[in-house]
Protein backbone atom coordinates (compact mmCIF):
# COMPACT_ATOMS: atom_id res chain seq x y z
CA UNK A 1 0.00 0.00 0.00
CA UNK A 2 2.87 2.39 0.77
CA UNK A 3 4.46 1.80 -2.63
CA UNK A 4 1.17 2.53 -4.35
CA UNK A 5 0.44 5.72 -2.42
CA UNK A 6 3.98 7.10 -2.54
CA UNK A 7 4.32 6.47 -6.26
CA UNK A 8 1.03 8.20 -7.10
CA UNK A 9 1.61 11.07 -4.67
CA UNK A 10 5.04 11.62 -6.22
CA UNK A 11 3.42 11.96 -9.64
CA UNK A 12 0.81 14.41 -8.31
CA UNK A 13 3.41 16.43 -6.38
CA UNK A 14 5.64 16.60 -9.47
CA UNK A 15 2.72 18.11 -11.36
CA UNK A 16 2.15 20.70 -8.60
CA UNK A 17 5.85 21.57 -8.68
CA UNK A 18 5.66 21.84 -12.51
CA UNK A 19 8.25 19.10 -12.92
CA UNK A 20 5.67 17.27 -15.02
CA UNK A 21 3.37 19.08 -17.45
CA UNK A 22 -0.37 18.65 -17.07
CA UNK A 23 -0.82 16.61 -20.25
CA UNK A 24 2.08 14.30 -19.40
CA UNK A 25 0.69 13.76 -15.90
CA UNK A 26 -2.80 13.03 -17.20
CA UNK A 27 -1.43 10.62 -19.79
CA UNK A 28 0.62 8.75 -17.18
CA UNK A 29 -2.43 8.29 -14.98
CA UNK A 30 -4.97 7.64 -17.74
CA UNK A 31 -2.77 4.80 -19.04
CA UNK A 32 -4.03 2.67 -16.14
CA UNK A 33 -7.59 2.61 -17.46
CA UNK A 34 -9.44 0.95 -20.31
CA UNK A 35 -11.34 3.02 -22.87
CA UNK A 36 -14.70 2.71 -21.08
CA UNK A 37 -13.29 3.98 -17.79
CA UNK A 38 -11.47 6.81 -19.58
CA UNK A 39 -14.79 8.00 -21.03
CA UNK A 40 -16.26 8.19 -17.53
CA UNK A 41 -13.18 10.08 -16.33
CA UNK A 42 -13.48 12.60 -19.16
CA UNK A 43 -17.16 13.12 -18.23
CA UNK A 44 -15.99 13.91 -14.69
CA UNK A 45 -13.48 16.39 -16.14
CA UNK A 46 -16.43 18.20 -17.79
CA UNK A 47 -17.75 18.85 -14.28
CA UNK A 48 -14.42 19.36 -12.47
CA UNK A 49 -12.64 22.18 -14.29
CA UNK A 50 -9.71 22.78 -11.91
CA UNK A 51 -6.63 21.01 -13.29
CA UNK A 52 -5.22 20.19 -9.85
CA UNK A 53 -8.54 18.64 -8.82
CA UNK A 54 -8.56 16.61 -12.03
CA UNK A 55 -5.09 15.28 -11.27
CA UNK A 56 -6.14 14.53 -7.67
CA UNK A 57 -9.19 12.65 -8.98
CA UNK A 58 -7.00 10.65 -11.37
CA UNK A 59 -4.51 9.91 -8.60
CA UNK A 60 -7.18 8.63 -6.24
CA UNK A 61 -8.76 6.58 -9.04
CA UNK A 62 -5.41 4.97 -9.84
CA UNK A 63 -4.79 4.20 -6.17
CA UNK A 64 -8.18 2.49 -5.97
CA UNK A 65 -7.44 0.47 -9.11
CA UNK A 66 -4.00 -0.57 -7.84
CA UNK A 67 -5.46 -1.66 -4.51
CA UNK A 68 -7.97 -3.83 -6.37
CA UNK A 69 -5.20 -5.27 -8.56
CA UNK A 70 -3.02 -6.07 -5.55
CA UNK A 71 -6.01 -7.66 -3.83
CA UNK A 72 -6.52 -9.90 -6.85
CA UNK A 73 -2.83 -10.87 -6.83
CA UNK A 74 -3.06 -11.62 -3.11
CA UNK A 75 -6.13 -13.80 -3.56
CA UNK A 76 -4.49 -15.68 -6.44
CA UNK A 77 -1.37 -16.31 -4.34
CA UNK A 78 -2.86 -16.57 -0.87
CA UNK A 79 -1.48 -20.03 -0.12
CA UNK A 80 2.04 -19.08 -1.21
CA UNK A 81 1.89 -15.84 0.78
CA UNK A 82 0.63 -17.51 3.96
CA UNK A 83 3.23 -20.28 3.71
CA UNK A 84 6.06 -17.80 3.09
CA UNK A 85 6.79 -19.13 -0.41
CA UNK A 86 5.68 -15.96 -2.24
CA UNK A 87 8.58 -13.80 -3.40
CA UNK A 88 8.55 -10.14 -4.31
CA UNK A 89 5.83 -7.56 -3.83
CA UNK A 90 2.23 -7.80 -4.95
CA UNK A 91 2.82 -4.91 -7.35
CA UNK A 92 5.48 -6.81 -9.27
CA UNK A 93 2.99 -9.60 -9.92
CA UNK A 94 0.41 -7.40 -11.64
CA UNK A 95 0.08 -7.87 -15.38
CA UNK A 96 -1.27 -6.23 -18.49
CA UNK A 97 -2.15 -2.57 -18.88
CA UNK A 98 -1.89 -1.80 -15.17
CA UNK A 99 1.61 -3.27 -14.85
CA UNK A 100 2.78 -1.38 -17.94
CA UNK A 101 1.36 1.91 -16.63
CA UNK A 102 2.97 1.35 -13.22
CA UNK A 103 6.37 0.64 -14.79
CA UNK A 104 6.06 3.82 -16.89
CA UNK A 105 5.29 5.90 -13.78
CA UNK A 106 8.29 4.37 -12.04
CA UNK A 107 10.52 5.17 -15.02
CA UNK A 108 9.31 8.78 -15.17
CA UNK A 109 9.77 9.17 -11.42
CA UNK A 110 13.38 7.98 -11.64
CA UNK A 111 14.25 9.97 -14.76
CA UNK A 112 12.43 13.24 -14.07
CA UNK A 113 11.17 13.55 -10.50
CA UNK A 114 13.71 12.12 -8.06
CA UNK A 115 16.64 13.87 -9.74
CA UNK A 116 14.97 17.28 -10.10
CA UNK A 117 16.51 20.20 -8.24
CA UNK A 118 13.29 20.89 -6.29
CA UNK A 119 13.07 17.32 -5.00
CA UNK A 120 16.79 17.17 -4.20
CA UNK A 121 16.50 20.43 -2.25
CA UNK A 122 13.64 18.98 -0.19
CA UNK A 123 15.64 15.80 0.46
CA UNK A 124 18.70 17.80 1.53
CA UNK A 125 16.58 19.86 3.90
CA UNK A 126 14.88 16.70 5.20
CA UNK A 127 18.26 15.11 5.88
CA UNK A 128 19.33 18.18 7.86
CA UNK A 129 16.09 18.24 9.85
CA UNK A 130 16.16 14.53 10.71
CA UNK A 131 19.87 14.34 11.48
CA UNK A 132 19.60 17.36 13.78
CA UNK A 133 16.59 15.93 15.62
CA UNK A 134 18.22 12.49 15.99
CA UNK A 135 21.52 13.92 17.23
CA UNK A 136 19.86 16.24 19.74
CA UNK A 137 17.44 13.61 21.07
CA UNK A 138 20.11 10.92 21.39
CA UNK A 139 22.35 13.42 23.21
CA UNK A 140 19.42 14.32 25.47
CA UNK A 141 18.66 10.73 26.51
CA UNK A 142 22.37 9.94 26.83
CA UNK A 143 22.91 12.88 29.19
CA UNK A 144 19.48 13.49 30.74
CA UNK A 145 20.99 15.40 33.66
CA UNK A 146 21.66 18.45 31.45
CA UNK A 147 19.09 21.26 31.52
CA UNK A 148 18.80 21.40 27.71
CA UNK A 149 18.35 17.62 27.63
CA UNK A 150 15.42 17.90 30.02
CA UNK A 151 13.81 20.57 27.85
CA UNK A 152 13.91 18.19 24.89
CA UNK A 153 12.86 15.14 26.89
CA UNK A 154 9.87 17.01 28.32
CA UNK A 155 8.55 17.57 24.78
CA UNK A 156 8.21 13.82 24.20
CA UNK A 157 4.75 12.31 24.61
CA UNK A 158 4.19 9.90 27.51
CA UNK A 159 3.53 7.06 25.07
CA UNK A 160 7.30 6.82 24.56
CA UNK A 161 9.42 5.34 27.35
CA UNK A 162 11.88 8.22 27.16
CA UNK A 163 12.84 7.91 30.86
CA UNK A 164 13.59 4.18 30.77
CA UNK A 165 16.38 2.86 32.97
CA UNK A 166 18.41 1.40 30.11
CA UNK A 167 20.13 3.72 27.64
CA UNK A 168 19.18 1.38 24.80
CA UNK A 169 15.46 1.77 25.60
CA UNK A 170 15.78 5.56 25.92
CA UNK A 171 17.49 5.80 22.53
CA UNK A 172 14.87 3.50 21.03
CA UNK A 173 12.11 5.70 22.48
CA UNK A 174 13.76 8.83 21.05
CA UNK A 175 14.01 7.23 17.61
CA UNK A 176 10.41 6.00 17.80
CA UNK A 177 9.32 9.52 18.70
CA UNK A 178 11.14 11.02 15.71
CA UNK A 179 10.08 8.32 13.24
CA UNK A 180 6.45 8.88 14.24
CA UNK A 181 6.56 12.58 13.39
CA UNK A 182 4.83 13.99 10.35
CA UNK A 183 6.97 16.10 8.03
CA UNK A 184 5.22 19.25 9.22
CA UNK A 185 5.70 18.42 12.91
CA UNK A 186 9.41 17.54 12.43
CA UNK A 187 10.04 20.76 10.52
CA UNK A 188 8.18 22.80 13.14
CA UNK A 189 10.19 21.25 15.98
CA UNK A 190 13.44 21.75 14.06
CA UNK A 191 12.60 25.44 13.55
CA UNK A 192 11.75 25.90 17.22
CA UNK A 193 14.94 24.15 18.37
CA UNK A 194 17.00 26.38 16.07
CA UNK A 195 15.20 29.53 17.22
CA UNK A 196 13.68 30.17 13.79
CA UNK A 197 10.10 29.88 15.04
CA UNK A 198 9.32 31.23 18.46
CA UNK A 199 5.95 31.42 20.18
CA UNK A 200 4.60 34.92 20.70
CA UNK A 201 5.15 36.33 24.19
Amino acid sequence: ADDICYQMMDIEDAHKLKILATEETKELLLNYFDEERRKRIYRTFDIVNDVNEQIAYLRSSVIGLLINECTAVFMANEEKILSGAFEGSLITQMSGRVATAYRKCTQVAIEKIYCSREVLDVELAGFRVLSTLVNLMVDAVTSPEKVYSQLLINRVSEQYNINAVSLYERIQAALDYISGMTDVFALDLYRKINGNSLPAV
